[in-house]
């Protein structure tokens, strides 16, 4: 949902019931990770997409009678549909999708929730989506408090202990519990969508290279701040993309918000500048961010390294430098220079091995690391 929050924003002021269908499930190749959504208005207007194009019709139908009775349904689509070529996969997985009927009236805390998203708050919601249960009853789980009626208070209380675990992780997915909430049981399935705070990009060197990089870095879902100390380029208006455009230097900014820099961080370090680079990744080699790049030819990358041993940077942490920055794919312009960078924070975050997919075998789509099906090691203690 957090793709569509502006047209869901709107639907839901208008007042008017709406459907909001929701992938909470998926197994083996399939299009779209659960959370991803499609709502439909009242007016039969379009906004999302639960399987990139192969089930939409279908999901669209289901929505209008969503809307018109006023009750949740969840379908599963698959290559073992009857008819899998008019409303199944062709890519031979399988989608678990809950369509529920949405209004001020049915979920109060939706204007909330897409406040706590645009703004950067953590918050998760909770459904049910399958069981004994009643299919569609939500709960809202910030840190601090909590808020909605899923049918008793020990499920509720296991929900809220399971599903901040799931946010501290930004992980979403189905959890499964006996009908009180028992941890052991498996008759109810409660979808846990967590909206965590987007991950930051920090582009540093206002050159017409990093235009392009907080570009695609927005488009990717980052949070996108630039940094230069150089006002007359450090301009909101030569990066509209950008969330923050930040006059300093590259190396004091980033000490000042080293304790907000986590693992999904991506630094790309474009200033190919020794005065600059050199210090802002002495900051940037300390702190465990995900991804740490810098641009620059071979010669310069050398350079860099013997700058920054003299500098005090152990070989260990040097390993985590990926310079010259970006997949080899050939770039040369700006924008295609994006491109590779963009390929290489991909392959980072799900471990690609960066070949033609010709040249592959096997499964497109491997497992991440961790499973977001699995409740949190933290979260899970026996009752």
């Amino acid at each position: 949902m957090r793709d569509i929050r502006t047209a869901v924003a709107d639907m839901y002021a208008s007042g008017a019931t709406f459907a909001l269908a929701t992938v909470v499930d998926t197994y083996r190749s399939a299009p779209r990770e659960a959370g991803a959504a499609m709502a439909v208005s009242a007016a039969g207007e379009v906004a999302g997409s639960v399987s990139g194009g192969c089930v939409e019709g279908a999901v669209y139908e289901l929505a209008q009678e969503v809307i018109a009775t006023g009750r949740p349904a969840r379908r599963s689509y698959g290559v073992s549909d009857d008819d899998a070529f008019a409303v199944g996969l062709t890519c031979g997985g399988t989608l678990h999708v809950l369509v529920e009927p949405v209004d001020p009236a049915r979920h109060p805390a939706l204007g909330d929730v897409l406040d706590a998203i645009s703004g950067h708050r953590p918050v998760a919601v909770a459904t049910i989506a399958g069981g004994p249960g009643r299919l569609g009853a939500r709960r809202v789980i910030w840190p601090d408090r909590a808020d909605g009626d899923l049918g008793g208070a020990r499920l509720e209380a296991a929900v809220d202990d399971d599903a901040r675990g799931m946010l501290a992780q930004g992980s979403t997915g189905i959890l499964r519990y006996g009908a009180d909430g028992q941890r052991r049981g498996d008759d109810l399935e409660v979808f846990v969508q967590s909206f965590a705070p987007a991950p930051r990009m920090l582009v540093f060197g206002a050159i017409d290279f990093a235009a392009a990089v907080a570009d695609i870095g927005a488009y990717l879902g980052y949070r996108v701040t630039v940094c230069d100390a150089r006002p007359v380029f450090a301009t909101a208006k030569r990066f509209p993309r950008a969330d923050e455009v930040v006059v300093d230097w590259p190396h004091r900014f980033l000490g000042a918000i080293e304790g907000q820099i986590d693992e999904r961080t991506a630094i790309c370090v474009l200033t190919h500048d020794p005065k600059f680079d050199v210090p802002v990744l002495e900051v940037a080699l300390r702190t465990p961010a995900g991804y740490i790049g810098a641009m620059g030819s071979r010669r310069t990358h050398a350079d860099r390294l013997e700058r920054l041993r003299a500098a005090g940077v152990p070989d260990a942490a040097l390993e985590r430098l990926r310079s010259p920055i970006g997949l080899d794919l050939g770039a040369r312009t700006p924008e295609e220079t994006a491109v590779s960078i963009a390929a290489e924070l991909i392959q980072t975050r799900w471990g690609g091995s960066g070949r033609p997919l010709r040249a592959t075998r096997g499964r497109i789509h491997t497992e991440p690391l961790a499973r977001t099906t699995t409740r949190p090691v933290a979260a899970a203690h026996p009752e």
